[in-house]
């Protein structure tokens, strides 16, 4: 049985078809569609920039709970720059006056900046905002692992569980398994050899003697 994302998918698809793209009444058709989204855990870039469009051009429409509900979930689609398009089509009176939706932008900085002690730390202090929001801190923290994978060969234990939002250490454990990470007596895991995965290219350049004969030729 298809979940209520897919079957919504394909009846927002249509609508984002032609002109009814830009229609204020499938305002509400869309602004559900992101609620399915948040719920299951599901995500749509494409209906997502739609609706801040729809807002964009009809302000007395804006919603503040679903525009950052919007932000939250291309946070969680982090390393690709889906929050950096959300953030540019929101209007700056927005950005700076609503609460939640200048705590998300600032969260985000945290993230993309890499200051992941401090995004938790800040989390912690606005966990409203991702109330209902499914999934949302495992994704955050499968970016983490990105950003670690391709950053260090070794890290400290402690650090590594700083990094992911985990002083109790419950989650290291399950990342490591899930990337492959080994520790060592002395609490130090390891990530990857980085010098192993740079391969020398050998680029070969071939040139005929009929060219070489032509460039003489001409010098000459």
């Amino acid at each position: 049985m298809a979940s209520s994302f897919e079957q919504m998918r394909a009846n927002v698809g249509k609508l984002l078809r032609g002109i009814d793209r830009y229609n204020p009444e499938n305002l509400a058709t869309l602004e559900r569609y992101v609620e399915t989204q948040v719920k299951e855990n599901a995500y749509d870039l494409e209906a997502n920039l739609a609706i801040l469009k729809l807002y964009q051009f009809n302000p007395a429409y804006f919603q503040v709970t679903v525009t950052s509900q919007i932000l939250l979930k291309a946070l969680t689609n982090l390393p690709h720059t889906d929050f950096t398009l959300c953030k540019c089509m929101i209007d700056q009176t927005h950005q700076q006056e609503e609460r939640p939706i200048r705590q998300i932008l600032y969260l985000g900085n945290l993230l993309e900046t890499c200051h992941f002690q401090s995004f938790w730390s800040s989390l912690e202090e606005n966990r409203e905002f991702i109330d209902g929001i499914t999934g949302f801190e495992d994704s955050v923290r499968k970016f983490i692992c990105h950003v670690v994978g391709i950053t260090y060969q070794n890290i400290e234990h402690r650090l590594l569980a700083e990094m992911l939002g985990d002083p109790l250490d419950t989650q290291v454990k399950v990342w490591m398994s899930k990337y492959g990470w080994t520790e060592n007596e002395e609490g130090q895991i390891f990530i990857f050899n980085q010098e192993e995965s740079v391969k020398p290219k050998n680029i070969v350049e071939k040139i005929d003697f009929e060219s070489v004969s032509s460039i003489m030729a001409t010098s000459q």
